[in-house]
């Protein structure tokens, strides 16, 4: 992790660079096996889960005696820990809940947006290194709170042919029935078309890969929306004289553990903070089982000495990060100046973790600089909102002259002549 004193801004961009394969060159990879699937079906699914997965399946689909075998397995103080959790997500997206808004704009003119649930999502669920089965929670909870009616979950099986009890368990306690084993691009590619076996959704969800989320973004060619481009995990952490070292140091590590595609950021007010730093992370690493990824995302990561805070901020809102920590005096003064971040975590004591699994803010968001225009996975994710209008004779009689103006100034006269009509109609009544 190399350090870099107050970097000239012309410099920055390239500093900052993400750690990411050029997005043409995966989509030459992934754009046959996308083919593939939508040509050949489960035929396509089963010989790449055999050459990526290295496991030959006959039946793609996860039984329910698999999952009741899967809850045994599951010791009762992570099934408890997951029931926080659950139980913290949901309350945090109820609050979002928006159904029905009535808007009189003039009298006789009323307007309504009532939000509704995408009829059927698919959530792929990472399970390489990392089975992620607080990703269940994060996306299942949510769609059944909008009201989705056909959740489809894809996610990768290990060598035996299994999906890890922790990821069956969770499926099955927030109510996903539609669990399939496919992981990688060919699950996107399966529920973007559909096969014999894997359902078709209007929309995918879910982290992943640099694969995976090149064939997110090729899935949108074909009709599919997607939650967002989300890559390889990445935090910021900005610090000043009142952080504790060994928390930044944890911080910067629960993000490169992720995997060797991971980054983390540091940014700090005084060389003194990152030697500390630093000399934590020595520390902290000899003890971690996933050192040897964390190793490799941290030659891919910097550590930025900004004295002055104004262009601190200015550096952060320019990275961008999917996770952003605030190890400061004052958190919220900093926060309220930060306008692009995933998820923002305040003092020091809101480690990222808390967001990855319980806090109820949910954990699936904006990577690779997408946070300058994309937001996070929230309720509003799985709702579309449909607008309706009702206006009374009245209301027709004050606006129509409006729109038969605007109308005739288009030169669209159809559009005129369907107010005009209806106005001449109301003469006689």
């Amino acid at each position: 992790m190399k350090t870099v004193i107050n970097p000239a801004k012309e410099t920055w961009a390239k500093l900052l660079k993400r750690p990411t394969v050029d997005l043409v060159s995966i989509e030459a990879l992934v754009k046959p096996v996308i083919e593939a699937v939508k040509s050949l079906g489960d035929e396509a699914l089963r010989e790449y889960t055999e050459k990526f997965d290295g496991v030959q399946l006959t039946d793609l689909r996860v039984t329910q005696e698999e999952v009741r075998l899967a809850s045994d397995k599951v010791d009762d103080a992570l099934k408890q820990a997951i029931a926080v959790a659950k139980k913290n997500i949901e309350t945090f997206h109820r609050a979002q809940k928006d159904d029905f808004i009535k808007v009189e704009t003039m009298p006789g003119v009323n307007c309504y947006r009532k939000s509704v649930g995408i009829d059927k999502v698919g959530l792929y669920i990472p399970g390489g290194t990392a089975p992620l089965f607080s990703t269940v929670l994060m996306l299942a909870v949510p769609a059944k709170i909008a009201g989705c009616r056909e959740l489809v979950l894809c996610t990768p099986p290990d060598k035996d042919g299994n999906v890890h009890p922790a990821i069956l368990y969770t499926a099955d306690l927030v109510g996903v029935s539609k669990i399939f084993k496919v992981g990688g691009a060919q699950a996107v590619a399966a529920m973007t078309f559909g096969t014999e076996t894997v359902p078709q959704v209007y929309k995918i969800f879910g982290p992943g890969n640099q694969y995976v989320t090149a064939a997110k973004q090729l899935a949108m060619k074909y009709g599919v929306s997607i939650d967002m481009p989300a890559g390889p995990s990445e935090v910021a952490v900005y610090a000043d004289e009142s952080a504790v070292p060994a928390f930044v140091a944890a911080d910067l590590l629960s993000q490169a553990e992720h995997g060797a595609d991971s980054q983390v950021v540091l940014v700090a007010s005084s060389e003194k903070i990152i030697d500390e730093v630093k000399s934590a992370i020595a520390e902290q690493l000899m003890t971690l089982p996933r050192a040897d990824f964390a190793k490799k995302a941290l030659d891919n990561s910097v550590a930025i000495v900004l004295h002055n805070k104004a262009a601190a901020i200015d550096l952060l809102n320019e990275y961008g990060a999917e996770h952003l920590i605030l190890s400061v005096n004052e958190p919220w003064e900093v926060a309220n100046r930060i306008v692009n971040a995933g998820s923002i975590f305040l003092g020091n004591y809101t480690p990222e973790s808390v967001g990855d699994y319980a806090s109820g803010t949910n954990h699936t968001l904006p990577t690779n600089g997408y946070a300058k225009m994309y937001s996070g996975v929230s309720l509003d994710s799985f709702v579309k909102k449909i607008t309706y209008q009702e206006i009374t004779p009245e209301g027709l009689r004050v606006l129509g002259p409006v729109v038969e103006t605007m109308a005739a100034a288009e030169q669209l006269e159809a559009h005129k002549n369907a107010v005009s009509l209806r106005l001449k109609s109301l003469k006689n009544v």
